[in-house]
This record gives structure tokens, sequence and C-alpha cells, in this order.
């Protein structure tokens, strides 16, 4: 069975599922076989296979898929938990109040503008009441092959549940952010995410801290 097959069964499943039919863990069966299929070695076919995705059931209430955006060749690899509510209606990264606010940490920040670093999610849809473990488990050959593809030398992570499924661990977020940390022997460091800094404002000043020390990391690559 070919993947685009299997994709047209899991969408004709989960429209069952809506009318109230039942079936027994459809889902384990074919996210195994789907981990054996080899994802292309190309950014924007890698796009076209997410944007016809169907493995979870964030794909039944996501309006737009959010696959990455900015430059394939960016040194800087910032990593989101999900799109945002206003990225998801857009489809575009950016937009909305933690957007925004994620917009003017980088070029205010950083000096450079939002283009030249790049940025992706957890995963690829927006969830109704937030994305889960078995949600990021099955977008996550994605995020892997797009760190394959793009090569970075520093990964920013946004937010602790990003930081928490990244590097599989409970350790206290609060003390490892702003912290030089590694993953798959890549440079990470993580930061408050936008849509927690709207909500704690108290902790901008932090955030700013964190995003000096990437800037001092940046500066070191060039």
């Amino acid at each position: 069975m070919t993947k685009s097959v299997k994709n047209r069964v899991l969408k004709y499943l989960y429209n069952l599922k809506s009318f109230g039919y039942e079936y027994h863990e459809p889902l384990e069966f074919f996210q195994a076989e789907v981990k054996n299929v080899k994802l292309p070695n190309s950014l924007i076919e890698l796009k076209n296979s997410v944007e016809h995705c169907y493995l979870c059931e964030l794909s039944k209430c996501r309006k737009n898929v959010l696959f990455g955006y900015g430059n394939f060749n960016s040194k800087v690899l910032f990593i989101n938990d999900e799109p945002s509510k206003s990225e998801d209606e857009i489809g575009s990264f950016y937009v909305g109040n933690s957007g925004e606010l994620l917009s003017k940490m980088i070029e205010n920040v950083l000096n450079i503008k939002k283009e030249e670093i790049y940025i992706t999610t957890l995963v690829k849809c927006k969830s109704l009441n937030g994305a889960t473990n078995s949600n990021m488990e099955v977008c996550n050959d994605y995020l892997l092959k797009q760190i394959e593809l793009i090569k970075p030398k520093l990964l920013v992570v946004l937010g602790e549940k990003a930081y928490s499924f990244l590097l599989k661990n409970d350790d206290n977020f609060s003390q490892n952010r702003g912290k030089e940390l590694s993953f798959n022997n890549i440079p990470l460091i993580a930061t408050f995410s936008p849509t927690f800094l709207l909500r704690n404002p108290s902790f901008k000043k932090d955030a700013y801290y964190d995003m000096l020390k990437i800037k001092n990391f940046m500066e070191e690559l060039n």
C-alpha cells in the first residue's frame, strides 16, 4: 500500500468516525507503517507530503498546514510547539499577537529580519485543546527531516512544551532556559514562547536576556 493510499484510507476512516462509526486502533497500525516510509530529500517535496497528511486527528480541525517559513539555508532554526489560531486562520507565520511579538523579539533583539531565520513547529496543524505528545510523535519524523535538510547550527526552542518533548526529560525548564543544551549533537537554547509571554509579561525581561545569548551565539557562527 502506497503512502498516498494510506492517507486516503485514514481520511475516509476519520470521516466515518465523525458520523459515529467506531473502529479499533487504526492509527497505531498506520503510523508504524508510515515511519518506515522514506521521506523526500527536498523541503518543497516534504512540504507537499505534510500538506496532504491525515495521520492524526489534528488534520480534521486544521484550516491550514503550517510547514515552515524562512531561509532554507539559515544557521538558526526556531521551533514552537504548534501554530497559533491566527496562523491557522491565515496560513502564515508571524501573524496575530504572538506572531507579532516573536517578530519583534527576532528583529529588535537579534537585529536580523525574521525572513533570515527558519521557523517551524512540532506539529504542523492547530489543535483545538492543545497538541498532545501523541500528535507530536506523529509529526516528529517531519520535524527531524526538516532539521536534517536545513542543517542548522543552532536550535531555538520556544516554550516548555517544545523543550520537554525534544529533550525527553522533565528537568526544570525555568532553570535550563537560556543555557546551551544539545539535541542530536546540535546546540539548543530554549526560551519562553511568545504565547506564554503575552500571558505573563513580567517574564519578558528574562526572555530578552535569553535572546541576547542567542544573538551572541549567532555572532560566533559568523
